[in-house]
């Protein structure tokens, strides 16, 4: 059983492909580029070449097969135009949660982002609202799936920096910033679960060890 990772060039996916390829985990990463291969077979993962701005739920699915969980970390960014969203920041999205469904993988994290909303309203940036609505409309479709077990994952800003292994995980925390090898601890040890709650998780730099954070988002039953 593998972990697939849709976005799987992007900086913490590759972190994340390191961290589940040294505890045994078979990963593979889907990019866009052939010439992005190489540097997902550095980081221990199999490199499945889909366009996700296109490719169909059917098209995915043949990629996923019978992986055990999913990680969606793929992002476009800001777009060319307010109100016209990328693809890859919510139809992509969509479309992979479809694929997940029609392999029978019920696990499935998000790496959204912090102020991810469909009504949000930031006149200071018209793209930076486009594309916060955008991820916002795309976790309430995953969220909506009884058919999933989906974990929001909505990180403060990126800093690169060494992590420090002790993060603020939560279903509310206050704006921060965080690095990004500590943002690809979290999700590595959320997609060792089969799911967590509050299953919408702001994350930021914080106190607590990355493997006790994780295990107080857990159900109740999954603790006891």
């Amino acid at each position: 059983m593998s972990v697939v990772i849709a976005g799987g060039h992007g900086r913490v996916a590759l972190l994340v492909s390191r961290i589940l390829a040294d505890r045994g985990e078979e990963v593979s990463g889907v990019i866009r580029r052939p010439r992005q291969a190489d540097a997902v077979r550095s980081a221990g993962a199999r490199p499945l070449v889909a366009d996700l701005a296109t490719a169909t739920a059917d098209d995915l699915a043949q990629h996923i097969g019978s992986a055990r969980a999913v990680l969606f970390a793929a992002g476009a960014g800001l777009g060319d135009a307010p109100g016209q969203a990328n693809p890859v920041d919510h139809d992509a999205i969509v479309t992979f949660a479809d694929a997940a469904q029609r392999a029978g993988v019920r696990r499935f994290v998000m790496l959204s982002a912090m102020g991810a909303d469909p009504t949000i309203h930031y006149p200071d940036d018209p793209l930076v609202e486009t594309f916060l609505r955008a991820r916002g409309r795309a976790d309430e479709n995953l969220l909506a799936r009884a058919a999933l077990n989906t974990t929001v994952v909505r990180p403060a800003w990126f800093r690169d920096r060494p992590g420090t292994g002790r993060v603020h995980l939560a279903g509310s925390t206050e704006v921060g910033d965080i690095a990004r090898a500590d943002v690809a601890a979290v999700l590595a040890a959320l997609l060792a679960t089969d799911s967590t709650t509050p299953r919408v998780l702001q994350l930021t730099t914080g106190h607590t060890p990355v493997a006790e954070a994780v295990a107080q988002c857990l159900p109740a039953v999954s603790r006891a």
